[in-house]
């Protein structure tokens, strides 16, 4: 029961967060792309860039997601932008069979670095406190951000998402960035063991998650073994799923870690429901844990950087 409460709370908030959010657009290189931002009063904030996934749009996680009250509590700009065609043009060019990709020559790195530094040039954000969080298509995207503009932020996560041959062999960041990991061992698109998912729509060629966490250790100059695993609490054991936190020894604010979600599926944890249809969504890409939130979660590894 309460944990039900709790579910309810969370979306009257999102709710509540998303009619405070406002929508704007700037131009990229002749293109005008759009954001939705909710902003703090005090100024200047730390700010995170929160990426969608494939097939949806930035409001989809202003309310499917916990960053909006997670912002509002802790005072931070928090901006959802809009990827071209419902997409990312990260590092990747194969993006499963029936999916589309945002249009040829679409920058997105351009596109997330202008907004960064518009946020910065205005006062709203604090330009040593600055995050990118993705999932999915946006994890990958988050992921090539951090390899291709680690000047712009503090630290990345990325959410079930691994590299791929394509993605690692043109990141080449400028300095160690700060990690978070969040893939689920039974995802049906973003294959935990590398490889191709089971799905229909599941692209071919991803790393292992254990492989894309020894990428970011190398890049952080991090020891390769795992340094400490903690199972946490399993608070929703409906879920049928659980989470194990493995942590790195990396040099101080090198950090890279790991939420590895145990029978967890392609899905974002959390306290609320992540699609509007949660019946379809699990019998298509698998269980939502919901023992942790993913943007508390992440919050928690950003707000230790710098």
């Amino acid at each position: 029961m309460v944990r039900r409460w709790m579910r309810i709370g969370t979306l009257i908030a999102a709710l509540a967060a998303a009619s405070a959010a406002s929508a704007d657009t700037i131009d990229v290189n002749g293109v005008k792309r759009s954001y939705t931002a909710q902003l703090p009063a005090k100024r200047p904030a730390p700010l995170v860039i929160v990426l969608h996934g494939k097939t949806q749009r930035g409001a989809d996680m202003v309310t499917r997601t916990a960053w909006p009250q997670v912002a509002r509590r802790e005072g931070l700009a928090v901006v959802f932008p809009d990827g071209l065609n419902n997409a990312w043009a990260d590092a990747r060019t194969k993006a499963g069979p029936a999916l589309r990709g945002p249009p040829a020559g679409t920058d997105d790195v351009a596109f997330i670095a202008k907004l960064v530094e518009k946020l910065v040039a205005d006062g709203t954000a604090d330009a040593k406190r600055v995050f990118v969080a993705g999932v999915s298509n946006g994890g990958a995207m988050a992921m090539t951000l951090a390899c291709a503009r680690a000047d712009l932020f503090a630290a990345a996560a990325s959410v079930i998402m691994n590299l791929t041959d394509e993605a690692a062999v043109t990141c080449h960041p400028s300095r160690p960035l700060p990690m978070l990991i969040m893939n689920g061992t039974a995802d049906p698109l973003v294959p935990y063991e590398g490889g191709r998912g089971s799905s229909y729509f599941a692209a071919d060629g991803f790393w292992s998650t254990d492989e894309t966490l020894a990428f970011w250790r190398r890049l952080n100059g991090c020891e390769t073994d795992d340094a400490g695993m903690s199972d946490m609490p399993d608070t929703a054991p409906a879920d049928q799923s659980t989470v194990t936190r493995i942590g790195s020894r990396c040099p101080a604010g090198h950090d890279v870690v790991l939420y590895r979600i145990n029978h967890g599926g392609h899905r974002m944890p959390g306290f609320a429901p992540d699609a509007r249809f949660p019946k379809v969504a699990r019998s298509l890409l698998g269980s939502q844990n919901g023992d942790i939130d993913g943007a508390e979660t992440i919050w928690t590894f950003f707000s230790r950087f710098p």
